[in-house]
């Protein structure tokens, strides 16, 4: 049976909607480590629906993207038969198979405990504007390193493609971070949670997909921050809370110095002014907060939790993490 009522004396929580974004931590770097790792990470998930909240999964793929990407790229220059996959298809590739892992391990859970409940994985594209001014210069590279000999021919059948020499290893490939708009299976993701299913979506800050002309939409080369998308993500869902899950629990000043300091709670123009004084650094803490920040300021009621997996279910209580509202 759910225990369905806060120890704070909170009330009803069945049925809360919960947005919980996975950081790379809870995934590790090779599939045998991440399957390890999701063990871990589909008990504390359970707890959270033990509890009877309603929870959406999404997820980084840092790692994994770049892995998958590798492959291909250094399949390439074995065999110039074997081609360059784009993307796009990385990222879906990587969705579907941690996707698969995730849902595996939370079902084996919920079974474990009774729960009469089934995880599946959507597939999710991202729309994002190709008017983004992060298209202007591509920064964030993946993948291989190239001499540029090798850049030179792939850039015969790819001439948009941009390459940045990395620390005297070689060249490899940039991409753009765009900012996720819009998530093209909102209304199969609201059908699957109406229906029950714990939902695991947008993996990767998702497949990043562009308007074509005639109506429909193309893969682009490019990443979504995972917390950005996530955010979106709730705030389509209409999500009461989003969790960022992360190695650390919770948002600190001056983090990793002697005089660091850690924030139990703050409100949207608090988070604002850390944020503009500089505070989080661009990779890590900033587009949680700021990701935080645009979901809250969407809807009046609304909340968005910054903790570690381990202390998710305490930080929904109030009890762990940063609140941020």
């Amino acid at each position: 049976m759910y225990n369905t009522t806060s120890p704070e004396g909170g009330g009803n929580v069945m049925g809360l909607k919960i947005v919980a974004a996975l950081g790379g931590n809870a995934l590790g770097n090779t599939p045998k480590e991440q399957i390890k790792k999701i063990k871990s990470a589909a008990c504390h998930i359970a707890d959270m629906i033990s509890s009877g909240y309603e929870v959406v999964l999404t997820h980084g793929n840092g790692p994994q993207v770049g892995m998958i990407n590798l492959a291909f790229s250094e399949s390439t220059k074995i065999n110039e038969k074997l081609p360059l996959m784009n993307l796009p298809e990385c990222t879906a590739m990587s969705q579907g198979y941690i996707g698969y892992h995730i849902q595996n391990g939370i079902q084996t859970e919920l079974t474990k405990r009774g729960i009469n409940k089934k995880a599946v994985t959507i597939i999710t594209q991202v729309e994002v504007n190709k008017n983004d001014t992060a298209f202007l210069k591509p920064t964030k590279p993946i993948g291989g390193y190239y001499i540029e000999e090798q850049i030179k021919k792939i850039k015969e059948n790819n001439p948009s493609f941009t390459y940045v020499e990395d620390s005297g290893r070689g060249y490899r490939k940039t991409v753009a971070s765009p900012k996720p708009d819009f998530i093209l299976e909102k209304d199969s993701i609201l059908t699957l949670i109406g229906e029950g299913f714990v939902v695991i979506a947008c993996g990767g800050g998702g497949i990043p997909v562009i308007k074509t002309d005639e109506g429909g939409y193309k893969g682009i080369d490019a990443v979504i921050d995972k917390d950005f998308a996530s955010g979106v993500l709730a705030d389509l869902i209409d999500a009461d809370c989003l969790i960022m899950l992360t190695a650390i629990d919770g948002v600190y000043l001056n983090f990793n110095k002697e005089n660091q300091m850690k924030i139990e709670k703050m409100s949207q123009q608090e988070a604002q002014n850390y944020c503009d004084e500089g505070h989080f650094a661009p990779g890590s803490m900033l587009p949680k907060v700021q990701a935080a920040i645009k979901f809250i300021n969407k809807k009046k009621g609304r909340k968005a939790l910054i903790c570690s997996l381990g202390n998710a279910d305490l930080a929904i209580k109030g009890k762990s993490g940063t609140v941020i509202e």
